[in-house]
């Protein structure tokens, strides 16, 4: 399933790999695809949606909204 998620906080490639990578290390076979200018993140995986956002959160970057 695609889940979209607005994250708060990134402002560099650095976050970029950073979100990228968290969500990796939940789904290595998650596709995702991250608009830094937006802070829009498109996710393709099985994990459920709360799973991934505390990834993120784990990171250090705020999601506040999920689709």
């Amino acid at each position: 399933m695609t889940i979209e998620l607005h994250v708060e906080g990134m402002s560099c490639q650095h976050c970029v790999s950073a979100v990228t990578n968290a969500i990796r290390e939940h789904d290595a076979a998650a596709q995702v695809q991250v608009d830094l200018a937006s802070g829009r993140v498109l996710v393709e995986s099985a994990q459920p949606i709360e799973a991934l956002k505390a990834a993120i959160d784990e990171a250090g970057y705020a999601v506040t909204s999920l689709r």
